[in-house]
């Protein structure tokens, strides 16, 4: 891919250019974890439903695992131009050069996407809210369902399955363990505006946090 890892797409045009939509999570943080993708071919038909369990692993290990997942389908099928829309602020800016990679556990993920991705001619990424990922945030939970040992009954959601390759290989249920109660965390940040922003990391929603000001 020439010139840098980010290109930006002619905005008259979105001939060859492969939409890829991606999402991960993990119940208890670290806790039984999955991602879900979806690609869409250039016209905007949906061409694969990715997902996987990825047992006992944190939020943004899951939304790599699922960026990768969308990069290794993009080689083996030759998409050449790939533009991945992702709910998660932080892989997003991280993959971007905005954010540093501090966590040992994500950075061998980090790297691998970075050097997959440059052997794309194009590629680049958006960051959506969550909204805007509902179908790879749907694919991400039947992930965790199967390999927890749930079932889920199969809607009209799924009405294009059969016609789409779905791939879906999570590890065997057994060996999935209910998720114990999360250790506490420290995690680094500074305030904006009222807001808390974190230097690494992510929170699910729902959990307590305590702020102590250095």
């Amino acid at each position: 891919m020439n010139g840098n890892l980010f290109e930006v797409p002619d905005p008259a045009s979105s001939e060859g250019w492969f939409t890829a939509h991606c999402d991960g999570g993990s119940r208890g943080n670290p806790g039984p974890s999955g991602f879900g993708a979806i690609v869409e071919d250039p016209q905007g038909r949906v061409v694969a439903r990715l997902s996987d369990f990825l047992g006992n692993q944190t939020n943004n290990y899951a939304e790599y695992s699922g960026l990768l997942a969308v990069l290794a389908w993009a080689i083996e099928h030759n998409a050449r131009r790939l533009r991945v829309i992702s709910d998660s602020e932080l892989m997003v800016k991280q993959m971007k050069g905005q954010y540093k990679v501090a966590s040992p556990v994500l950075r061998p993920l980090y790297e691998q996407a970075r050097r997959t991705a440059a052997k794309l001619d194009r590629f680049e990424m958006r960051h959506t809210l969550r909204g805007g990922n509902q179908e790879a945030d749907r694919l991400a939970n039947e992930a965790m369902d199967k390999g927890m040992g749930k079932s889920r009954e199969q809607g009209s959601g799924n009405r294009d399955q059969g016609r789409v390759p779905q791939i879906s290989n999570p590890r065997s249920a057994h060996q999935a363990t209910p998720p114990a109660k999360p250790a506490r965390q420290i995690l680094e940040g500074y305030v904006k505006g009222g807001v808390v922003h974190l230097l690494e990391g992510e929170l699910p929603d729902g959990v307590f946090v305590k702020i102590i000001r250095e």
